[in-house]
Order: C-alpha cells, then structure tokens, then sequence
C-alpha cells in the first residue's frame, strides 16, 4: 500500500506535485510502485533540482531496494549511517522501514538503543556506523558477502547524502506530531508498507531516469549501482558552480582533512557570515542539522532561488559522501 508522509520542509519551499511532469512525475510514479511512499518529503525537497531527484533516487533504488543483498541487512546498514550523522528523520524512517521487513522484535531493539542479538545484524549496524569515519578498521571485512558488496556500499554512499539533505532542508519530523516515537505507529507504518519493502523490483528501473550516465567507481562495476552513483555525483557537484574557486578550495581542503567526527561549536575553520556560501556547503557536508534561517539570508542575493539553495546544499553534502568513498578500502579496483 503506497504511504504519503507529510512532514514540514525548512529553508525551501518545493514545487506542488501537480506541477510535476517529465522525469520528475516518472520518479514520482517508481516511488510510489517500489518504495510505497508516494511522496517522501527527502526527495520531494531535491524536485526544484530534477537531476539532483532522479540520481538520489536512482541510487536508492538500484542499491536499497533493487540491489542484491538481504533489505534488512541493507536497512540496518542506511541505519547506521543514519545514527553516525545523527539525523533522526532518517533514524525513525529506517526503524519504521525494519518493522516493513518483518523483523519487528530488532526494530524494537535498534529503538530503545540496544545493539542487535543477532551478531550478523549488530555486524552490519556497525559497519554503516563507522562508514562515517574515512577508513574506518571496522570496515573490512564486510559483514556480508562480498557478492553484495555493490548494493551495501550504493546504499551506504546514498544515505551519507541522504541525511544530509534531511538534516539541512527538513523538520526532524518524519510524521506530524512526531507520532512515529510511538511503537504503535512505528509498528503500523511498517505494516502499511510491508508488501511493498517484501519484494524486490528487477535493476535498472531507475536509470531510465537518467541522461547518459557514466559507468561509475570500480567497486559497482558490472551492476546498475556504478551508473546511479556516477549520476549522482554529477548532479550534485556541478553545484560547486555557486561558489568561486577559493570557496572551493577551503571545502574541498577541509573535507581532505576531515576524520568524521562532528565539528564542535566552536570550529574554528567554519567561515563566518561574510563567505556565506562556503559556510552554508561545509555546514551541509560536517553538521548540516546546524544549518540556521540566517545562514541561508545571509547567502541569499537576488536571483538565488530555492533551487540555487538546493545545489549548494547537495554539493556540500555530496563532498563529505565523496571524502567517504574515496577512503573505501576497495579503492585499489576505482575507475
């Protein structure tokens, strides 16, 4: 059964569904058939971009939901991403998307904070946990089979963007009222979804979306993952456009330097008000949830629209997804 969420967007307004045609409508129609969410608001705020919307959602699709592998082993995976970036929309969406698979009793678990009985599930939550940390030890091995390593590390890669768009442009409000705190709705949003997150749609779906995408890194080689995260990385960091070169260069220079931990308050390498577009793409890549209302007017001119602040944001947030994949202990086999 398809779910419609509604949750309050921060910084943008995004364009009526009605006014949605062409590749936007088309990734609207797959969300509903393959996610059973008719308009989930973490991609409903990327559609004033649509490269930005269908490569998000391209990359989701063809890992989370179409990509070889267990979901709930991919669920606990995107969940652990999700709890290392500290972003409680996706936590409580992921939760809610476990109790969808069946596994009702680690959904629980994972809720009240408890680390899963099960030593594969626990494996694979810490693995999206430390994923946050560039060459993490606890990366390798996999705590799957390497066959599947495709889809584990798309989803992974997709949810480092994912939260990060959450975190910077929504409310941390996945239902209204903050209902899905309640294990009785979190257990009933599951079940609405259930038929939908049991089954597993053929690859490849999702780069009909696409225009001509690349093969993509090594590591997804061979699969439909490579070309939605190539399409990915190319939406996102065309909006480095919004900045000049120094802008650049102090985030490209900062994320080089980054070893995952969260900026303390006071960070000293966070430009102040008078670089607003620097500040606003390294806020979005290291603690996007710090993004203020004057952050966004101080970087806001005449001619710079919601759709401007939605390319900054996913260039920043795609920085730090890029810092985490070129540390992949699989680098040695990249494009």
């Amino acid at each position: 059964m398809a779910m419609s969420l509604s949750t309050p967007f921060r910084h943008t307004t995004p364009p009526p569904r009605k006014s949605a045609t062409g590749a936007t409508a088309d990734t609207y129609a797959q969300l509903a058939s393959d996610f059973g969410m008719e308009r989930p608001a973490t991609f409903v705020v990327l559609s004033s971009e649509p490269e930005l919307l269908t490569a998000t959602w391209a990359l989701m699709r063809e890992s989370l939901i179409a990509g070889e592998g267990d979901r709930t082993g991919k669920e606990l995976a995107a969940l652990g991403v999700s709890l290392a970036n500290r972003c409680p929309f996706c936590v409580d969406a992921h939760t809610m998307l476990l109790h969808a698979t069946g596994d009702h009793s680690l959904a629980e678990a994972i809720a009240r904070g408890e680390t899963p009985s099960d030593e594969e599930h626990a494996r694979v939550l810490a693995w999206g946990r430390a994923s946050r940390t560039p060459g993490a030890p606890e990366l390798t091995p996999y705590p799957f089979p390497a066959a599947h390593a495709p889809a584990y590390i798309g989803t992974m890669l997709a949810f480092h963007f994912i939260n990060r768009i959450a975190s910077a442009l929504l409310t941390e409000n996945l239902l209204p009222g903050n209902a899905q705190r309640f294990r009785a709705v979190r257990s009933l949003g599951g079940r609405s979804l259930a038929r939908t997150v049991r089954r597993r749609p053929v690859p490849g779906a999702g780069l009909t979306l696409l225009d001509a995408p690349g093969p993509g890194p090594g590591w997804a080689r061979g699969t439909t993952v490579g070309p939605a995260y190539a399409a990915l990385r190319d939406a996102a960091t065309a909006g480095g456009g919004l900045l000049d070169e120094a802008d650049r260069a102090l985030v490209r220079e900062t994320l080089r330097g980054w070893d995952g931990a969260h900026p303390s308050l006071a960070w000293e390498g966070l430009p102040d008000r008078s670089r607003p577009g620097a500040r606003l793409a390294l806020l979005a890549a290291l603690a996007p949830y710090r993004i203020t209302d004057e952050d966004v007017t101080a970087w806001r001119e005449p001619g710079r629209s919601d759709r401007h602040l939605v390319r900054l944001v996913a260039y920043g947030a795609f920085a730090a997804v890029d810092r985490v994949e070129q540390a992949l202990p699989v680098r040695a086999s990249k494009r």
